[in-house]
């Protein structure tokens, strides 16, 4: 009797496998796109790369007109506006009171933030990928017309790219995580890190520790085919302070505070 109960029980209460890691990764890239302003602000990344490369082929000295010519300018663009997509990501749980259901489904938050986090890398690869071919339609366009058209391109570029536009998007999901407030997120990362910088430049005592801490800074070897050792170094240095420190605390921060 006790052995047909529990073969009904079985029956009636299958087991529920939890979502693995990939299936929440892609649930969470259409969350990118299923808001208002994830779409308004995918658009405007799009946008941006194709009116930097089109003012390129109007303005540019033809000679400049090459394929890596097209493909550094296009990530600049990307690069300021992609980690509002990461603080997004991370923010709308609050803004939109989502995060209970969410919590409630996964409730291990942990899992979460990670497909999170893998959503914005993803999104940063893409947006390479993206730059790469409006850099080629520009370079094509740009030799039809009286443009070098040139094509060689250093492979360790591509590499720095995704470097940079990967840890651009990581530090917005980092203040995401750590202030979990869509607005205060936004000011603040665009605030602290170029206050920092002005600081750097205006303050002597600052100048030697802005070569370490400014991002601005320790990003612009990127764009360049080669980066040494001790560049490597300052890059390091300043990703732990505005990366890695935002992303250890606002992860403790997420998965402590109550959902209500």
């Amino acid at each position: 009797m006790t052995g047909g109960t529990r073969s009904v029980a079985s029956a009636h209460h299958p087991v529920v496998r939890r979502p693995s890691l990939l299936r929440l990764t892609a649930v969470e890239l259409r969350k990118l796109v299923d808001t208002r302003a994830g779409r308004w602000l995918l658009a405007t990344i799009g946008l941006a790369v194709v009116v930097i490369v089109v003012a390129q082929l109007v303005w540019s000295p033809e000679a400049e007109q090459t394929f890596v010519g097209f493909f550094l300018p296009s990530l600049l663009p990307v690069g300021v506006l992609l980690p509002v997509l990461g603080i997004l990501s991370i923010t709308s749980e609050w803004s939109q009171r989502t995060a209970l259901t969410t919590f409630a489904l996964v409730p291990r938050r942990e899992r979460v933030v990670a497909a999170k986090l893998a959503a914005v890398v993803l999104a940063a690869v893409a947006s390479v990928v993206a730059s790469l071919v409006v850099a080629a339609a520009g370079t094509l366009v740009g030799g039809a017309t009286g443009g070098a058209g040139t094509w060689r391109f250093d492979a360790a570029l591509l590499l720095h790219a995704v470097v940079f536009q990967v840890a651009s998007v990581l530090m917005g999901a980092g203040f995401g995580l750590l202030l979990l407030n869509t607005p205060l997120a936004i000011v603040s990362y665009l605030l602290l890190p170029t206050g920092w910088s002005i600081l750097g430049e205006i303050v002597r005592p600052l100048r030697g520790p802005a070569e370490w801490l400014d991002t601005a800074r320790t990003t612009e070897p990127l764009f360049t085919p080669e980066v040494t050792a001790g560049q490597w170094g300052r890059l390091a240095v300043s990703l732990l302070v505005w990366l890695v420190v935002p992303l250890a605390v606002g992860l403790v921060r997420t998965l402590r505070r109550e959902v209500v």
